[in-house]
C-alpha cells in the first residue's frame, strides 16, 4: 500500500472520531486557528488536516488526495508525497490567519491537496485516473474555481483563500522536479482551453435538448 493512502485511511478514522464523539471539544484541541495558536497549541497546524466538516467534505477531499497524491507517490517517491502534503498545509494555514478572523477554526486536507495538484500540473498533466480526465485539467480546474470565489467575494465554511496559497506552495516543489514543467504547463493551459471550448459548445447544445 502506497503511504499516502494511509494518510487518507488516517483522515476518514479521525474525522469519523471527531464527528461521534464531542465536536466542539475537538475543534477547541485538534482545529488551527489563531486564537488555538495564541493559546500554545501549535500542534493545531497539523493534527487539523485530519478533520472534516461533512461527508461531502471528506469524500471530496479523499478523492483528490487519492488522484494526486498516488500520482506523485508513484513519479518522485514517498518522501516528496507525504513532504509536499504536510510541508503544503502546515505553511498555508498560518499564512491564512491575515485573511480570516483569529476566532474561525481551519480544518481539512484542502490546502495540502492544492499544494500536490499544482505539483501534478506541473509534472504529469496528462495522467489519467479515477478522476477520469486529465489531472493536469482537474488541478488547474480546482484552481481556477477557487480563485474566481475570492475574486468574486464567495464565502461560506469553504478557504478559498488556503487553497490558493497552498496551490502557490506547491509551484516551487513542481518547478524543481520536473526538467519539463514549461512544457507541462502548456499542455496544462491547452487542455483547460480545450474543456472550454467544449464546454462552450456542449452546454447550450444540451440545454436545447432538455428545453
Amino acid at each position: 500500500m502506497r503511504k499516502i493512502n494511509i494518510v487518507i485511511i488516517a483522515c476518514i478514522l479521525i474525522t469519523l472520531f471527531f464527528w461521534l464523539s464531542n465536536p466542539d471539544i475537538i475543534l477547541e484541541y485538534l482545529a488551527f486557528s489563531r486564537d488555538n495558536l495564541l493559546k500554545g497549541r501549535v500542534w493545531t497546524v497539523v493534527t487539523s488536516l485530519f478533520l472534516h466538516a461533512d461527508i461531502l467534505h471528506l469524500a471530496g477531499n479523499m478523492l483528490f488526495l487519492y488522484a494526486f497524491g498516488n500520482t506523485i507517490e508513484e513519479d518522485q517517491g514517498v518522501l516528496k508525497a507525504l513532504g509536499a502534503f504536510f510541508i503544503g498545509g502546515i505553511i498555508a494555514f498560518p499564512l491564512s490567519l491575515l485573511f480570516y478572523d483569529g476566532s474561525t477554526p481551519l480544518i481539512g486536507a484542502s490546502a495540502a491537496i492544492f499544494t500536490l495538484a499544482a505539483i501534478v500540473m506541473l509534472t504529469k498533466p496528462l495522467k489519467f485516473s479515477i478522476l477520469i480526465l486529465p489531472q493536469g485539467l482537474i488541478a488547474i480546474l480546482y484552481f481556477v474555481y477557487n480563485a474566481v470565489a475570492v475574486y468574486s467575494g464567495a464565502e461560506g465554511n469553504v478557504a478559498y483563500i488556503a487553497h490558493i496559497i497552498g496551490f502557490a506552495i506547491g509551484i516551487p516543489f513542481g518547478l524543481a522536479w520536473s526538467k519539463n514543467w514549461l512544457r507541462n504547463l502548456l499542455i496544462t493551459i491547452a487542455l483547460l482551453i480545450t474543456y472550454l471550448v467544449v464546454a462552450a459548445i456542449l452546454i447550450p447544445y444540451i440545454l436545447s435538448i432538455i428545453t
